[in-house]
């Protein structure tokens, strides 16, 4: 039986640009080595953070490639494979070569508000194909659907290559009843670094995490607080981001993040299009608040 080895901290990885467009390598290098050197577990590569819907497929395998060969193998690697064509996704997965990956993270079907049943077997379709672990992803606000906790429970119980769930529904009743009633292989990964703290107190394992980008030693050091029992300081750390939490979204993610690498002159402040850099207020909102987090 498949166990989630995703656990602690996971950052959702960005994909920085240079002034023209194009993939910045030197700064992902550098980017990568400062997530390895500054208490990253797990790096999620390739989802939403990473603006991978605006990556064409050359762009996306030459980045995998090149992540690859940069972690060789320090900490796992969980890539993005989802969508809301269940056929195409299945042929993606039996088609993609896996090596050097540790697990696979696939989205609820977006925009087709599948039911509850279709979610199913949507993951189930899945399960039976994958040869890596899968982590589950649930977030209604993007897709226009809330995967239940009695679905995920579901779909945990009956395919044991299904081993978490990246779970950004808002709701701590419904983060509360999975962790209940889940198999013991099975986690809750937190998708919301605004609810990390909770969650985490609640027993979720840990945080695919957008702020952890540019922030990651400042939230590894809450969450091992954390697991350790010592809520009192972890929350003092959590207290210290909560503006940050949503300043960093109020443009769009990940623009607000960007702008805070940026500001530490890690990247060009570049995404692509439909997506735009957060405002000046914002950004100089962020580089404020930047100032008094290095703790």
């Amino acid at each position: 039986m498949a166990r989630n080895i995703f656990k602690g901290l996971g950052i959702a990885l960005i994909t920085p640009f240079t002034t023209d467009g194009e993939v910045d390598y030197k700064s992902l290098k550098r980017l990568v080595e400062f997530q390895l050197d500054n208490g990253a577990d797990f790096l999620c590569i390739l989802a939403t953070t990473g603006e991978a819907p605006c990556l064409t497929k050359a762009e996306r395998d030459e980045i995998t490639v090149f992540i690859k060969q940069i972690v060789n193998g320090r900490i796992p690697i969980l890539k993005y494979c989802g969508g809301n064509n269940t056929a195409a996704v299945v042929d993606e997965i039996k088609t993609t070569d896996w090596s050097g990956i540790d697990g696979i993270l696939s989205i609820c079907p977006y925009y087709n508000k599948p039911s509850q049943e279709g979610l199913y077997q949507h993951f189930k379709a899945i399960a039976e194909v994958s040869p890596l672990p899968i982590v589950l992803y649930n977030v209604p606000g993007r897709t226009g659907v809330n995967m239940t906790a009695a679905t995920t429970v579901r779909i945990a119980k009956d395919f044991p290559n299904v081993v978490g769930v990246k779970e950004a529904s808002g709701s701590l009743e419904q983060v509360d009843e999975i962790i209940k009633n889940k198999p013991d292989n099975f986690d809750v990964i937190s998708g919301d670094d605004a609810l990390t703290f909770s969650m985490i107190a609640s027993g979720a394992a840990g945080v695919i995490s957008v702020i952890g980008n540019a922030l990651p030693k400042e939230f590894s050091r809450m969450i091992r607080l954390e697991f350790k029992g010592e809520y009192e300081p972890a929350r003092k750390i959590h207290h210290m981001f909560t503006e940050l939490y949503s300043l960093l979204f109020v443009d769009g993610n990940p623009a607000g993040c960007k702008a805070l690498l940026n500001d530490m002159g890690m990247i060009e402040n570049e995404l692509r299009l439909p997506l735009v850099p957060t405002t000046i207020k914002t950004k100089q909102k962020m580089s404020e608040i930047l100032k008094d987090l290095r703790i």
